[in-house]
């Protein structure tokens, strides 16, 4: 707790840096290789894997930042180059997964053999349940450690033993509810998943929107609202690049239309200045990506700490670039339910086989491959060619009249 004073009231030196590191390995040592008899709140153990992952990312940025370091703190830096090593965390984290017996025990509740849900983590007969709720917990440090190295499959994979889709022990707490949803829903939308990236965030963005007046008091009030507006960021972005307006619920799409329904319609454009959003929305809602390799000590000494994050921004920017031509063929096919490839070439003024190659690139760029291999559509607006007719199948929304008459209601 002193550490974690110490990283949100004052910026820690390097010394101190180090010293938290050693901290949390005797701490996390205790948990693992000793018995452990006593029951903390999970608020606290969400805390312990919460700052031992941000630590974790704070000190990756500083140690890239090599322009003003003194020669006293590079040799600092040589000599303990374990510190918060990334090996090191994901080991410790994978370790409390492996330890605690967290992913079997999960397997057994969808059996009914266990209730570690039910009773949130907490063991009422009298053991402990430090070691597998920081196990749980664990899942969703690897997640976003995977998210900041850029590794996305890798960090939904460690996810996939919580069902996402239930309410449990992640969503007792509400930091841990939020950081989950925020970087599995990042990890998916990287992934072009837009459909389930969407849908998680319109869930979790609901649920802040109904709850965040209970939590004004709370010393994490200020991170719920920052993380609320990166994720309605987000949601324009998805939304934009996968127009499923009707996975929305109507109180989220109505805040996102206030917040940014403006930039929406520019970036449907595809022009340079759609770009720019796509760049502005980007590094405001994307997590600090960090470099985890140590920087070279050598001169000339530079600042490293932004290279990951420029790499993932032009990645992502070349990506929204492939899908600049797809908003203009999703126009003209949400008109016709059948065209010529002769006339809708001439309408989009190019020839038929660049047509046909923008057609292909629609079909492979709105289907993605989900958790379990198997290949998902995001399309709202599906096509088959035969000879030289396109017909389009356009999936036909489910009319859900409560909604409505709930709205008229209430006015």
């Amino acid at each position: 707790m002193w550490f974690r004073h110490l990283y949100a009231r004052l910026s820690p030196t390097l010394k101190q840096r180090i010293d938290s590191w050693d901290n949390y390995c005797s701490l996390f040592q205790v948990v693992l290789h000793r018995v452990v008899n006593m029951q903390l709140p999970n608020q606290w153990l969400w805390d312990m894997v919460d700052e031992f992952v941000y630590q974790f990312q704070s000190f990756c940025q500083y140690r890239a930042k090599m322009k003003n370091k003194t020669e006293q703190e590079i040799a600092l830096l040589r000599q303990y180059d374990q510190a918060w090593n990334v090996y090191g965390v994901l080991n410790y984290l994978q370790a409390f997964v492996e330890k605690s017996n967290i992913i079997q025990i999960l397997e057994q509740e969808k059996e009914g053999l266990e209730q570690f849900t039910a009773t949130d983590g907490y063991d009422y007969s009298g053991g402990s349940n430090v070691l597998k709720v920081l196990g749980y917990f664990s899942m969703v440090g690897l997640l976003r450690v995977h998210c900041l190295l850029g590794d996305y499959q890798t960090g939904l994979k460690c996810l996939l033993p919580i069902d996402i889709s239930q309410q449990g022990v992640y969503t007792s707490i509400i930091g841990s509810h939020i950081a989950t949803i925020y970087h599995y829903g990042f990890a998916n939308l990287m992934l072009r998943r837009y459909v389930e990236a969407i849908r998680e965030f319109n869930k979790m963005l609901l649920y802040i929107y109904k709850t965040k007046q209970y939590h004004q008091k709370s010393p994490q009030y200020e991170q719920i609202l920052k993380k609320n507006e990166q994720m309605y960021a987000l949601l324009a972005i998805c939304l934009s690049l996968c127009p499923q307006v009707k996975l929305v619920d109507e109180t989220v799409n109505s805040q996102l239309r206030e917040k940014y329904g403006e930039k929406m319609a520019r970036m449907q454009r595809y022009d340079d200045e759609a770009f720019v959003i796509y760049d502005e929305l980007f590094s405001y809602a994307c997590p600090k990506f960090i470099t985890p390799s140590a920087p070279s000590f050598e001169e000339p000494l530079v600042n490293y700490n932004q290279d990951a994050y420029r790499l993932l921004l032009k990645l992502f920017l070349y990506e929204v670039k492939q899908q600049q031509l797809l908003s203009g063929v999703r126009t003209f096919l949400k008109v016709y339910s059948t065209i010529s490839l002769g006339k809708l070439a001439n309408y989009m003024e190019v020839d038929e086989p660049t047509l046909r190659t923008i057609l292909l690139t629609y079909k492979h760029k709105t289907h993605a491959v989900d958790s379990d291999g198997k290949i998902i559509s995001n399309a709202d607006v599906d096509f088959y060619i035969d000879d030289d007719m396109i017909h389009v199948v356009e999936s036909m929304p489910v009319k859900r009249y409560g909604d409505y008459f709930l709205r008229q209601i209430v006015k």
